[in-house]
Order: C-alpha cells, then sequence, then structure tokens
C-alpha cells in the first residue's frame, strides 16, 4: 500500500441503476494509480482509494466524466470547503513524468494564472468541489425519470389501441388515421419512445459492455431493442405479427418503477442532506473590530467570529470571549446544551443559544469536525461490506443467465413448434424479468439508511463492513476510566467525628476545603468542588504547606488542619481512634479516603471515587436486554473493579490490566469464538481497538484512538454503544429480507415468463414483466427505509451513583 495513499469521495450523478456500479467501479479500477473503487449507486457516489503521486482527484472525475456519467468532484458542501482555501488538498499533477513533483500539493492556479500567461482553472473547477450531493442529482434523475415515463405512458396508449391486443381484447375496431396501416402507425409512434424515452437503457448498456461488464442496462437494451427490432423487420417486409405495444408499455413501466424507485432511494440519503445544510452559508468575521459579513467558505484559520445569540457557529474555534450556551445535538447528539467560556472549544454548526460569543477559528472546510464526519459517513456508506460483494458477483451473473436464458428460451420454443413471434415474446420476457436490480440495491440502501441512521444519534460507522460486524457483537469490553467513568474524583461519602474539638460537620467540612483550595491536586479539587455545591463557609487558609505523595497542612480560622492520607496523619502524631477502621473499610470497598485532623485530632474521613457516568448503568442494562455479555477492564486494583462492576450490572471485571496488556485480553476474550467489541478513549486504548472485532471510540478520546477505531461516538455517553449495536442488527435483518425477497422472485419468476406453465394458462407478457421487475426493486428501497422507524436505546440517564456508591483506591500522591 502506498505510503501517500488517499482516498477521495466522488460525485458520480447519472447512475440510475444499482447494476451500473460495477461500470464506474471496473472502468476506474484500471487506471493508473487508481487502487480501490466502491461506487454507490443510491448515494451517487464513489469512494476511490488512489495513489498521489500518480494521479489525482481532477483526473479522476475527468475519468468518472469519460465513463458516461456526471461529476462536479469531490462530494463536499461546497459553502463550507472552498478549495481556494485549502492549497494542501490540491493534488493536480502539472506533468504525468513528474509525478513525485506532483505530490508536493501544489496550488493549481491559485494567482489565476497558468505558466503560459493563460488563464487557469479556477480552484474549485481544479479540485471539483461542486458543493454537488447524491441527493440533489437523485432528485434530478427522479424528475428526468417521470418525464420519459410520462411521453412512454402517453405514446403507448394509441399504440397499444391499433395493437391485436387492442382490437382483439380490448374491441377497439378504429381504423388507424391517415389511412396507414396499424403496424406503420404504431412504428411512427414508437420513435419518440425509443429513441428518447429509452435511450437511456442503450447508452448504458453501450457503457456497460465498453467496460466489459454486464448489468441491468444490458437487459433492458436488448429486451426492447429485440421487440422493437423484430417489428420494425415485419414492418418493412410486408407487415405481420409485430411488438411495439411490448417494446413501448416496457419501456413505460420500467421507468414508472424505476421512477419511485429513486424517490425511495432518495429518502436514504436524508441523514447526509441534513448534516450538509447545518453549517450557516455566511459567517460574521470581526475586521478592525467591525463585524463584515463573509461566505463561511472564506473564512480562515486564525479569523475572529461573532456569534451573536441564536446564530450558528460557522466553523470550529476556540472562545476568546464571552460566555453562554451551546446546542451540539445537531453535531454530537448532545442533548443538553454545553456551557462555553473563554478557552472553550466550539463546533461549527452547532447554535450559540443565549450569551455573545467571540470566537478564534482553528478549524476551516475540510478540516471542521462537521466535514470530517460528512465525508466519514459517505465513505461508510460507498463502502462494501462482505455481503454485498457476494451480490455485486451474483448480479453480473444472473444478468449473464438472463442472457443466456432468454436465447434458449428462444431456441426451445422454436424447436417445438411455436412461432417466431411467441417464441420472441417468451424470450423477452425472460430477459426482462431476471433483471436483478433488486438484488444489487438489497445492501446499499439498507447500509445508506443504516449509516445515516448512526450519524443522526451521534454513531459514526467508518465502514460498512464494521456496522454488518456489530450485528454479530456477543462480548462488548469497556474501558473503565474514561468510559464508564467520568475520569474525575467525586466525593461520596464524608464521615464525621467532631467531638474532640466541638466541630460540626458544615465547619469541619469549611475547614478542610480551605486547605484543599490551596492545592492543586485533583482529589483537592473535589473536596473544594464539593464543598461549595453544599453552600459551606469559605475561609482563608495561610501558612500553607504541601507534603508531596502525602497531603497539605494550613492554618485556618485559628486551627491547625491536615488534609491528607494516614501516613501525613502518623507524621503529626495523630491517632485516626474511631475513624480508623471507617477508613479501612472505605478503602476495602474501592474509596480513597482522604483524612481530616484539626488541632491534632482526627475528625473526619472524606471518600472520593471516579464516579460512573450518568447514562452507563442504562448502556449496560441495554446490552444485557440485547444478550451481550458485558466486561470491564481496568488498571485499578480488584476492589475498585469490583466496585464500579457491581454498580453498573457488570458480568466480569478484569483489574490490574496494563495498557500494554490490553490487547492481549481482548485476544483471550475472542478466543473461545465470540465477536468481541472494545470501547475505549485513551492513546493506551488503540492497540486494544484494532485487535477486537469492532473497535468503539469515544467522541472525547484521542487522534489516535479515533483512527484505530471502527466506529466512533461524538459524545462520551456509553449508550452510544448499544445504539451501534442495534443499528448493525437491524441493518443486517433488512439486508438479509432483502437479499431474500430478490433470489426468490428471481428464481420464482424465470420459469414462469420462459413459458414452463403456459400450458397452465399462466402466461407473461414483458408489459407485466417489467413491472415486476421494477416493483420487486421499488419494495426492496422500501424495505431498507423502514429502518427510519427502528427504535433505539436511549432511555434517560441513570442516576448517578450516591454516596454509598464507592470510590477509587488511594493514590500515592496523597
Amino acid at each position: 500500500m502506498p505510503a501517500q495513499q488517499r482516498t477521495a469521495v466522488l460525485e458520480v450523478a447519472g447512475v440510475h441503476w444499482a447494476s451500473e456500479k460495477s461500470t464506474v467501479e471496473r472502468l476506474l479500477g484500471r487506471r493508473p494509480g487508481v487502487l480501490a473503487v466502491d461506487a454507490n449507486p443510491v448515494g451517487q457516489t464513489a469512494t476511490v482509494s488512489y495513489d498521489p503521486t500518480q494521479t489525482s482527484v481532477t483526473e479522476l472525475a475527468a475519468w468518472v466524466r469519460e465513463c458516461g456519467y456526471h461529476c462536479a468532484g469531490q462530494s463536499v458542501p461546497q459553502h463550507v470547503c472552498d478549495p481556494a482555501a485549502e492549497p494542501s488538498r490540491a493534488h493536480d499533477r502539472q506533468d504525468r513524468q513528474d509525478a513525485e513533483a506532483e505530490a508536493s500539493d501544489a496550488d493549481p492556479g491559485h494567482d489565476g494564472h497558468d505558466a503560459g500567461g493563460q488563464v487557469a482553472m479556477t480552484a474549485q473547477d481544479a479540485m471539483g468541489h461542486g458543493g454537488h450531493h447524491g441527493s440533489m442529482s437523485m432528485a434530478d434523475m427522479a424528475r428526468d425519470m417521470r418525464n420519459r415515463f410520462l411521453v412512454a405512458a402517453v405514446l403507448s396508449v394509441p399504440i397499444l389501441l391499433w395493437s391485436p391486443i387492442g382490437r382483439d381484447v380490448l374491441g377497439f375496431d378504429t381504423a388507424a388515421p391517415f389511412g396507414l396501416r396499424d403496424d406503420v402507425f404504431s412504428l411512427a409512434l414508437s420513435l419518440p419512445v425509443i429513441f428518447w424515452s429509452a435511450w437511456i437503457f442503450f447508452d448504458g448498456a453501450y457503457r456497460a459492455l465498453k467496460a466489459r461488464t454486464l448489468d441491468m442496462m444490458v437487459l433492458v437494451a436488448v429486451a426492447i431493442g429485440a421487440g422493437w427490432g423484430y417489428s420494425v423487420v415485419i414492418t418493412f417486409t410486408g407487415g405481420g405479427e409485430v411488438f411495439y405495444e411490448a417494446a413501448t408499455v416496457l419501456t413505460a413501466f420500467v421507468l414508472l418503477g424505476h421512477w419511485f424507485e429513486m424517490r425511495a432511494r432518495g429518502g436514504a440519503n436524508d441523514a447526509i442532506r441534513t448534516l450538509l445544510e447545518l453549517a450557516p452559508p455566511r459567517a460574521v468575521v470581526l475586521r478592525d473590530g467591525q463585524p463584515v459579513e463573509v461566505p463561511t467558505a472564506e473564512v480562515v484559520v486564525g479569523d475572529l467570529l461573532l456569534v451573536r445569540p441564536g446564530a450558528k457557529v460557522p466553523v470550529d474555534g476556540v472562545v476568546e470571549d464571552g460566555e453562554s450556551e451551546v446546542d451540539e445535538s445537531m453535531v454530537t447528539g448532545e442533548s443538553l446544551p454545553v456551557p462555553k467560556a473563554s478557552g472553550g472549544q466550539v463546533i461549527g454548526a452547532s447554535v450559540n443559544t443565549t450569551g455573545t460569543l467571540r470566537v478564534r477559528a482553528t478549524k476551516v472546510g475540510s478540516d471542521t469536525a462537521l466535514a470530517q464526519i460528512v465525508a466519514l459517513v459517505q465513505q461508510a456508506q460507498a463502502s462494501k461490506a462482505p455481503g454485498q460483494r457476494l451480490a455485486d458477483r451474483a448480479a453480473f451473473w444472473l444478468v449473464l443467465v438472463a442472457l443466456i436464458g432468454g436465447a434458449l428460451t428462444l431456441a426451445v420454443w422454436l424447436a417445438v413448434g411455436a412461432s417466431l413471434a411467441t417464441a420472441m415474446l417468451f424470450a423477452v420476457t425472460v430477459v426482462v424479468i431476471t433483471c436483478p436490480d433488486a438484488l444489487g440495491l438489497a445492501t446499499p440502501t439498507a447500509i445508506m439508511v443504516g449509516t445515516g441512521l448512526g450519524a443522526q444519534r451521534g454513531v459514526l460507522f467508518k465502514s460498512a463492513t464494521a456496522l454488518e460486524t456489530a450485528a454479530h457483537i456477543a462480548t462488548v469490553a469497556f474501558d473503565k476510566t474514561g468510559t464508564l467513568t467520568k475520569g474525575e474524583p467525586e466525593v461520596t461519602d464524608v464521615i464525621v467525628d467532631g467531638s474532640a474539638v466541638g466541630l460540626d460537620e458544615d465547619t469541619v467540612l469549611a475547614l478542610a476545603a480551605a486547605v484543599e483550595r490551596e492545592s492543586e491536586h485533583p482529589l483537592a479539587a473535589a473536596v473544594a468542588a464539593y464543598a461549595a455545591d453544599r453552600a459551606a463557609p469559605v475561609l482563608p487558609a495561610t501558612g500553607f504547606h504541601n507534603v508531596p505523595g502525602h497531603g497539605a497542612i494550613a492554618q485556618v480560622d485559628g486551627r491547625t488542619v491536615a488534609v491528607g492520607n494516614a501516613k501525613l496523619l502518623a507524621a503529626e502524631g495523630v491517632d485516626l481512634g474511631r475513624l480508623g477502621p471507617r477508613r479501612d473499610q472505605l478503602a476495602a470497598g474501592g474509596r480513597t479516603a482522604v483524612l481530616v485532623a484539626i488541632d491534632g485530632h482526627a475528625v473526619a474521613v472524606i471518600a472520593l471515587a471516579d464516579a460512573a457516568r450518568p447514562s452507563s448503568a442504562a448502556a449496560v442494562a441495554a446490552l444485557h436486554e440485547a444478550g451481550v455479555r458485558v466486561v470491564m477492564i481496568t488498571g485499578d486494583n480488584a476492589a475498585t473493579g469490583r466496585r464500579i462492576g457491581d454498580t453498573l450490572g457488570i458480568d466480569e471485571v478484569i483489574a490490574e490490566v496494563l495498557p500494554a496488556d490490553k490487547a492481549t485480553k481482548i485476544a483471550e476474550l475472542q478466543a473461545g469464538g465470540a465477536k468481541v467489541a472494545f470501547v475505549g478513549d485513551g492513546v493506551n486504548d488503540a492497540p486494544a481497538l484494532a485487535t477486537a472485532d469492532v473497535g468503539v471510540a469515544i467522541g472525547a478520546g484521542t487522534d489516535v484512538a479515533i483512527e484505530s477505531a471502527d466506529v466512533v461516538l461524538m459524545t462520551s455517553d456509553p449508550l452510544g454503544v448499544p445504539t451501534a449495536l442495534t443499528i448493525g442488527q437491524a441493518t443486517v435483518r433488512k439486508e438479509k429480507q432483502n437479499l431474500a425477497w430478490a433470489i426468490t422472485y428471481n428464481g420464482l419468476a424465470l420459469p414462469i415468463a420462459a413459458g414452463v406453465f403456459a400450458s397452465w394458462g399462466l402466461v407473461l407478457r414483458p408489459e407485466i414483466a417489467a413491472l415486476t421487475m421494477s416493483g420487486s426493486s421499488f419494495l426492496v428501497a422500501v424495505n431498507a427505509l423502514l429502518l427510519k422507524r427502528l427504535r433505539l436505546p436511549g432511555a434517560p440517564p441513570a442516576p448517578a451513583p450516591q454516596a454509598n456508591a464507592a470510590p477509587e483506591p488511594e493514590p500515592a500522591s496523597r
């Protein structure tokens, strides 16, 4: 694999049928520098992996157009990603002989002229960021399909009336206009249908054959061309039984079915379309202290943005001034607004709700979180799972079977003495009814809807394989700190015995907090925060003395206050007395025990813990309901592990695991043959994420963890894990339903179309075959869209563990 491999999601508009994707894949796959191609007929895109030292996005877009499809370049939101502001992404080659130089990311034509002084293509043209997406081209294609259908339908009516069906079955006995024979009149009316309405079939068949592949276009073109061509020959040789009505009605029904199918397929793109529309088209930039409104695409890193209440944040940035709450739900799935103040990070497309913010732009264009989410979802939708690759191969062979079956049907009926017209009718019906479009749509439509549904809930699948594998997960292993827990200590118990110094609990807490506010230790911050929440009096501390690894001592309100571990009190000659057993009990339960001494007397034990996230218990319960075993892997001691495990209802706790050994533990869980998912957020989780069958990185995790994962949760909410598994299971279920229907349909329809049951009166004409074939594809698309009604785990967050829930073991630093 080339070290500089890049991936681009290209627009490929005009892929009318699912089986057409093979044309794009085969033609592009043969081009120099192209490593892999996955075309998506539902999204009207193609994900291309390429070597930038041999080719570029511009050439890839040109090659797509050479295939006969429209391509404006990369499928990205134009009002967010202006390539002129992103020279680092321009990889156009200036000379095929200078491939290495091309990989240096030159900016094509940034000054508006090429080396020869001529006006160069714009950056927009060079990079091909047309701002297009499959959802728009699908709507255009659906309208075009509708118009072609209307022409075919209107002209098919008189053709049908002046056909043998009209004369013999419908009793229509009017002479053809202008004194023409019926077949000559039908020929004249059929010309617009064949040479305009049906032309897309012939054009698509030509492209497929040129790419040395077979698809549905070939079948439909053969069926219509054979029926119409046979009729033309009969007309010009004196007349006889013709099939103009079969050819034109066949055209109309195929167009009608696929018009409805395209409208249904367009619904599969709702998630991407929604994401693309999130970013605001314009931003307010402060220039010389004055607000200036500019297109979002013109915002550059370092610009100072003014974000008023109710406005969307244009790009990713950091707050330099102001306080507010920002609604990030549309990007991350986080339901509650997030407080923002100076130094806080904001995400492009989130909504500022209350105060005015001044934000310094840090990421623009394709580097923003929104653009990366869109790219990630598009790549997942265009990628192929193993089941889809099998379906694609089956579709290719099914086309071949249809063509051979049509020829055999023709030969067999002629051999048994049937007329050429009868044999031709059965042969055309076989070719039409065996079209594998439903087979080609079965998997990609379900994957489109499934990945889109996940994106709307803040769950990003990085590939279709990850989506399918998620459906078969039997064990989920969670990292503890920062995943199931907040990663921050919280006070859970306060036990006070102030009789020796005559102080009540509130006063003892206030004295202890006065010392802890002077310390930078995380445990000290937790104690100070707890005192503030309890509205304890704020007292000043003097003579503060930090004792590393033990605690701190200070003078507060005329008293000597020591706060720390047992070693600190022992060094001060303080006897724990009745608090000693309580301290041991808390430590044995996995809590961190902080002791408080006042004027030489032990007066309190404050217990702290890394508390579970509010939704952790609900996430574990949802996984159990789905029949999934839950394991927690932690580097903490067994007592701490048991405490969290018991609180959340976890099946197995694997404690005292070094970071380097997490991957080994995952491999041990997999040894029994079970599919294992691992959920983590840190750098040391990357090997385990890569080892697991499905690696899940939470959104607050590091870049390394996210890069190693198969699924990314945009928030740190563990409920995203059962959500991901539920979506995977439902998507695979839809895939199986669709594939079963497509296979059953073709298995039953083929012998009927071939006339095997003709002696029983069960005969299909080509027009009816076209209608059932198109209806089959439509049903597959609609069935996939029903995924949108999927009920996902989303119960209200479980309450945080209470005081007796238990905490962390005593760290060496206190």
